[in-house]
């Protein structure tokens, strides 16, 4: 492509702010065809600060290129890539390729596989592209990814295309806050819930709403907050669809009776997205970049760093997208529309959810379950955690909840996609049974902002998380908070146990949701260290962070 394929404009303004917001010229307002990309085998970003407008309002960013989100990367199965990233910052920084099968030097995670890139220096990732689909790439340094550091990849498949469109719009979401990123972790530190307006309150007690007075205090006593679903929320974040705030309204345009493709990333730092298109049914098609079965839904839960391809036929109308943040605080919305200027109604947003005994690992369905006589940190219950300040609770009794519609659509009308709906449309590649299990408990406590693996912040752990090469493993995840956690592992991807055994959906990142568990059959085939954390960032600063290693029989660490 020639340089002016890449010129930023200026002449799409976010909401109605005086400053100039510059986007890649596939998220402009109004994109109407094929998204223009960064193609071939030598691709150059240039990672630096620039000011960042929303709704009107202007803050800083860390930006690839001048742009949030960054230039869209399109790659070709088959292909060798280079992509030489150079640091116009003053502190180091990195790029990591989210869902990419690539050398574990080339895996962009500092201090894990590679140094880093130093201010001024200029990093060459090199590999082979030996996969299709959507994917993602981000910053894997400090907090850079909450300021903008983050843009879509696709990768075009060297056959056929297994679900065919003709037209297709990426659709990047994410969250940002005028608030610097470290003043968001010391508001977090200094009080449990402080970005959570939407708490119950005494009117809405004696109006009947939410929990009763009993529930209340039966909560209250175990010092949980039904209503804390997201640390980071609308009093803080703007919720953004491909850089635009709400009132910038984002529209990717379409042909009535086209088979439209919307490939949609979440690369949020803190919010859980639930997707929903009024009227308009969605047929999923991928998720994480491998292809599904085709399931067709009214609305999904996406949470940060997965990726869902959907399929579209469109009337000749306008309708709105809605990505609503889980704990309904705000939204991030676009268009569809076959002509530029169109709108849709835009839904209010719905009641804010209140967390169930289940959420804390209490299912009061089960046989003989009172959770009067549980203790909220027993460790008989999970001997391997260790029982350090950072485990507010153990959760009773766990139960698998991969059927389970996410925090908020337990009691919606209409259908929504759940982990077993996702059949992987080809054979899972190695079939054979685990040889082993692995139990990891993903612990928290909210109060203090505290977060790790089996009761250990990273900073504390000594030992990583040791695998043989090609061995197959049983790993079972355990939520002992009540919060969802979207958990990724990187060089790899692994095979959700959903009951549809040998097309068990390929993942490189599932959410298991609270006081709930997880299981994924992993074949370790991908030698290196790998980092594996929760992609709630500010939980992985925190420390829900280890690293893997996978290594040949008697190999060393």
């Amino acid at each position: 492509m020639s340089r002016s394929s890449y010129a930023l404009s200026r002449r799409r303004m976010l909401g109605v702010g005086a400053a100039a917001a510059l986007f890649p010229a596939w998220a402009r307002a109004f994109e109407g065809q094929s998204p223009a990309a960064l193609t071939g085998e030598d691709i150059r970003l240039n990672i630096g600060h620039s000011k960042l407008t929303v709704d009107g309002r202007t803050g800083h960013a860390v930006t690839i290129n001048g742009t949030v989100p960054a230039p869209l990367i399109r790659l070709k199965e088959g292909q060798n890539v280079r992509i030489a990233v150079t640091n116009n910052l003053h502190e180091d920084t990195s790029i990591h390729w989210h869902g990419l099968l690539v050398p574990f030097q080339m895996d962009g995670v500092p201090g894990v596989s590679f140094p880093g890139i130093k201010p001024g220096e200029t990093f060459v990732y090199e590999f082979p592209v030996i996969q299709s689909g959507t994917y993602w790439y981000h910053s894997h340094s400090g907090l850079q990814e909450l300021e903008g550091h983050y843009g879509p990849i696709v990768i075009d498949p060297k056959g056929a295309e297994p679900a065919p469109y003709d037209r297709e719009h990426v659709i990047v979401l994410s969250d940002y806050s005028f608030m610097h990123p470290h003043k968001v972790i010391q508001r977090l530190k200094q009080q449990a819930g402080y970005f959570n307006m939407q708490k119950q309150t005494l009117a809405g007690l004696l109006q009947g709403k939410d929990q009763s007075l009993r529930e209340r205090a039966e909560w209250s006593a175990m010092r949980m907050d039904p209503t804390d679903i997201l640390d980071v929320t609308g009093s803080t974040y703007t919720y953004l669809l491909n850089g635009h705030g709400p009132k910038g309204n984002w529209t990717g345009l379409f042909e009535p009776g086209q088979r439209v493709r919307l490939r949609v990333i979440n690369a949020a730092s803190m919010s859980v997205f639930n997707l929903r298109i009024p009227d308009l049914p969605m047929s999923v098609v991928q998720a994480d970049g491998l292809a599904v079965r085709p399931v067709e839904v009214d609305e999904l839960q996406i949470s940060p760093a997965e990726t869902y391809d959907l399929i579209l036929t469109p009337g000749d109308r306008a309708y709105t997208i809605v990505a609503e943040a889980a704990d309904r605080s705000g939204m991030a919305r676009g268009t569809l529309a076959p002509r530029a200027g169109m709108s849709a109604p835009v839904p209010p947003l719905r009641r804010r959810p209140i967390l169930t005994m289940k959420d804390m690992g209490m299912d009061h369905s089960m046989p003989g379950m009172d959770h009067g006589d549980m203790s909220m940190r027993d460790p008989m219950m999970a001997p391997q955690v260790a029982m350090t300040p950072g485990v507010q609770m153990i959760s009773p009794m766990p139960v698998d909840r991969v059927g389970d519609r996410g925090v908020g659509l337990a009691e919606v009308e209409h259908r929504v996609l759940v982990y077993t709906d996702l059949v992987a449309l080809e054979p899972n590649p190695d079939q054979r049974p685990p040889s082993r299990e692995l139990e990891i408990h993903l612990t928290g406590n909210m109060e203090r902002f505290m977060w790790g693996f089996d009761g250990k912040k990273f900073s504390e752990l000594v030992e990583p998380i040791p695998f043989r090469l090609n061995e197959r493993v049983r790993v079972t995840l355990v939520n002992d908070t009540m919060m969802s956690h979207p958990i990724h592992l990187h060089g790899h991807f692994f095979e959700v146990v959903n009951g549809h055994d040998g097309h068990h959906p390929r993942k490189h990142t599932v959410t298991v949701q609270p006081g709930g568990k997880v299981s994924f059959d992993l074949t370790a085939d991908a030698e290196g260290d790998w980092a594996f954390h929760c992609h709630m960032l500010i939980h992985m600063h925190a420390g829900m962070f280890n690293v893997v290693t996978v290594r040949k029989e008697g190999g060393k660490a």
